[in-house]
């Protein structure tokens, strides 16, 4: 019997490659960029499962182009890159890896929150360029992360964790979230629920973003939420680029309306070469990799393949978006 086709779009842990070649056909994209769109087309035409990543867009016109097509494993938690309404309708069960970065993530939020408040990249290349001369009391001065206060916006698994390491520091955290958690999370967390964003904003020295992308939080912070900030506040976003208004971003930083950013997302990814706010020494900026540690990827490549292999054999995914496709089944 034949073994079911399937694509998967980027070299991921070898033991999860080799986990899936042992039970399908596998073809996998082995380049660091993502597979052009018009070759992406082409490779789905006979798969049965596709592994993509949140760079893959998996709409309409794909899913035409892949009448086989069972299931869609995700290597993401997000999966703003699907049409899994589409999906749905279509009979294709969609599968995402939840949970197991949100450790990572909050880590590398911190990182960014550090990093900024205390301008370690900017030090980093002061030192590179010879300026260090000798030790003074007024070279580089930022701005102490203890005892104050954090404000997250968004406060899910992630935010949670961002919470539990801000305790460490002594801050006082402020949450904003769609829906507001339970009094036992409040409690553990030391949490102050704040219904009003532009309040939050206004109150806090640190803003972290942990929010979905939704049509509604779509440049959710823009010019006039930065207006309420202080001068002195720090913005980070290890969420979605989109998230963010990045011109009124600009705007705010080079005026000094804000302090300082750290973005691990852009609005745009790759950030264009030309983009003004890498003009800025007051931003910090990485390429997508709050999630990158050895262990989480590969965690998160297992979780992918589980999902892709289950949907194969007609079952449930351990993680899968739209289940609805099974009860129509």
């Amino acid at each position: 019997m034949a073994k079911p086709k399937v694509f998967v779009t980027r070299r991921i842990a070898q033991e999860t490659l080799n986990m899936i070649a042992s039970s399908t056909d596998m073809e996998l994209w082995d380049n660091e960029l993502p597979p052009p769109r018009d070759v992406l087309l082409n490779k789905v035409q006979t798969v049965e499962g596709l592994l993509s990543l949140l760079t893959d867009k998996i709409d309409a016109e794909l899913m035409n182009a892949a009448p086989e097509l069972k299931i869609v494993s995700n290597l993401a938690v997000g999966y703003d890159n699907i049409d899994v309404t589409e999906a749905t309708k279509r009979g294709i069960l969609v599968g995402n890896t939840p949970g197991v970065l949100t450790e990572t993530t909050a880590d590398f939020t911190f990182a960014l929150l550090l990093a900024a408040a205390r301008r370690l990249v900017e030090a980093d290349r002061y030192t590179r360029a010879g300026n260090w001369k000798t030790w003074g009391p007024m070279v580089l001065l930022g701005q102490d992360v203890h005892h104050a206060t954090l404000g997250i916006v968004g406060c899910g698994r992630i935010g949670l964790e961002v919470a539990k390491r801000a305790r460490g520091f002594d801050m006082k955290v402020l949450y904003h979230n769609r829906v507001r958690r339970k009094q036992a999370d409040e409690k553990a967390f030391g949490l102050e629920y704040v219904p009003d964003l532009s309040e939050l904003l206004s109150r806090a020295d640190f803003v972290t973003i942990h929010a979905a992308l939704t049509p509604e939080t779509h440049h959710l912070i823009s010019t006039a939420e930065l207006a309420k900030m202080k001068p002195t506040a720090i913005l980070i976003n290890a969420s979605r680029g989109t998230i963010v208004d990045q011109k009124a971003l600009y705007q705010a930083l080079k005026s000094g309306q804000i302090l300082g950013a750290g973005l691990d997302v852009t609005e745009v990814e790759p950030i264009s070469l030309d983009d003004p706010l890498l003009a800025l020494d007051n931003v910090i900026i990485a390429p997508h990799i709050a999630s990158a540690s050895v262990v989480t990827r590969t965690k998160m490549a297992m979780m992918a393949a589980e999902n892709l292999l289950a949907g194969l054999q007609r079952k449930l995914p351990p993680n899968c978006v739209n289940p609805d496709v099974m009860r129509r089944r």
